[in-house]
C-alpha cells in the first residue's frame, strides 16, 4: 500500500483524505475491471455510429457512450468506499483489505452464488450479452442520449456483477491476480457464447465453496 501512495487505514480513522484516496483506488480499479467487458457494447455502438455519418445523420461519438457507462461505476466505487469503511471499523478487514472472518468470506462466497442463480441475475445478464438489442430498446439521441445509455447499460451491467465485487474482500482487494481473475470471469460471462450458463455453474461452485468454508469455520 506504501509503494501505491495509499494511506495505511488500520493504524488510524478515515479522514476526508484517506476517504478520497481509497474512492480514487476503487473508481480506477472498477474502470480497469469492467471497461474491457463492455467492450463489445462499445463496438456495437461506434459501428452505429459510424453507418450513421455514411449515412448524412451523425449520432453522439462514442466516448460519451462509455463516459456514462464509467460514470455509473464510479458512482458503485463510493458504496465500496463506505462498505470498506465500514468493515475495517468493525475490524472485519486486515491492512491488506481481507476479510480477517472466515465466517463473513463463507458468506460472500454463498451469496455472490446464490446471486448467479437468480432471475434477476439473468435478466441484466440478457441485456450484457446482447448489444444490438439493447440498443434497439434503449436509443436515446444527441449528446446527452448517448450519456444516457452509458448510464444505463453501466446499470445492468451493475446488476449483473456488483455482488462479484464484493468477493474482492475475499480474495484481497490488493491481490492483482485475484482481482484479474474476477474480471477475466465477468468478461468471459458476458461474451462467450455459454458464459450465461457456465456463470451458473461457478454459482453452484461458489455455493459449495462457501458450504465447506462455513461448516470449516464453525468446527474451528
Amino acid at each position: 500500500m506504501d509503494a501505491m501512495g495509499m494511506p495505511d487505514m488500520a493504524l488510524h480513522p478515515w479522514t476526508a483524505r484517506d476517504f478520497a484516496m481509497m474512492l480514487l483506488m476503487w473508481a480506477v480499479m472498477m474502470v480497469g475491471m469492467m471497461v474491457p467487458s463492455a467492450t463489445p457494447m462499445a463496438l456495437v455502438y461506434a459501428a452505429v455510429a459510424q453507418k450513421a455519418r455514411r449515412q448524412g445523420t451523425p449520432v453522439a461519438p462514442t466516448f460519451l457512450f462509455v463516459a456514462g457507462y464509467v460514470a455509473m461505476w464510479c458512482l458503485f466505487s463510493v458504496g465500496a468506499t463506505a462498505a470498506q469503511w465500514a468493515l475495517e471499523r468493525a475490524a472485519l478487514l486486515s491492512p491488506n483489505m481481507v476479510a480477517t472472518s472466515p465466517g463473513l468470506g463463507a458468506v460472500l462466497l454463498g451469496a455472490a452464488g446464490i446471486y448467479q442463480l437468480t432471475p434477476a441475475k439473468d435478466a441484466c445478464l440478457r441485456h450484457c450479452r446482447s448489444p444490438a438489442h439493447f440498443l434497439s430498446e434503449h436509443w436515446r439521441p444527441g449528446l446527452a442520449g448517448a450519456f444516457r445509455m452509458g448510464i444505463v447499460h453501466g446499470a445492468w451491467c451493475l446488476g449483473c456483477c456488483w455482488i462479484l465485487m464484493a468477493l474482492l474482500f475475499v480474495g484481497g482487494v490488493m491481490n492483482l491476480l485475484w482481482v484479474a481473475a474476477i474480471a477475466l470471469f465477468v468478461l468471459l460471462e458476458k461474451a462467450l457464447p455459454l458464459g450465461d450458463r457456465g456463470g451458473r455453474l461457478a454459482g453452484w461452485a461458489m455455493i459449495a465453496a462457501g458450504a465447506v468454508a462455513f461448516t470449516v469455520w464453525l468446527r474451528s
